[in-house]
Order: C-alpha cells, then sequence, then structure tokens
C-alpha cells in the first residue's frame, strides 16, 4: 500500500515526507485497528462479566453441575 495508491486531496509533501508516511501509514493503520479490537474484548468481558455477577455467578450454574 502506497500513499500514491490512495484518493487523497491534493497534499504538498516532500519526497521525504511521502517515503515516510508510505513506510509508517500501514503500521498506524493496524495499530489503530489492534487497540479497537481489544478495547471491544474488553468491554464484551466486563459486560458478560456484570451479567454474570447480576444473575446469580456460580449459584445459577447450580442446575449444570447437579
Amino acid at each position: 500500500m502506497n500513499l500514491s495508491d490512495l484518493k487523497l486531496p491534493s497534499l504538498d509533501l516532500t519526497a521525504s515526507q511521502r517515503e515516510t508516511l508510505d513506510k509508517y501509514l500501514p503500521l498506524v493503520v493496524v495499530a489503530i485497528l489492534v487497540w479497537f479490537v481489544a478495547r471491544g474484548f474488553r468491554k464484551m468481558f466486563w459486560t458478560a462479566f456484570g451479567l454474570f455477577w447480576a444473575f446469580g455467578g456460580w449459584h445459577s450454574l447450580r442446575h449444570l453441575i447437579y
């Protein structure tokens, strides 16, 4: 993925700035995606834990044990 492949507005970038963006733009995009996924997993875990706690914890699972 090169910066020139993206349809961006006309930016007046020097060659070194364009090379830096070409080099680090994929890493930044991946880091942002990983951060959003980790945030989603964290929220999903705490929501599940809260529901488990609210509906009785281990006592609500005793029908599976006996």
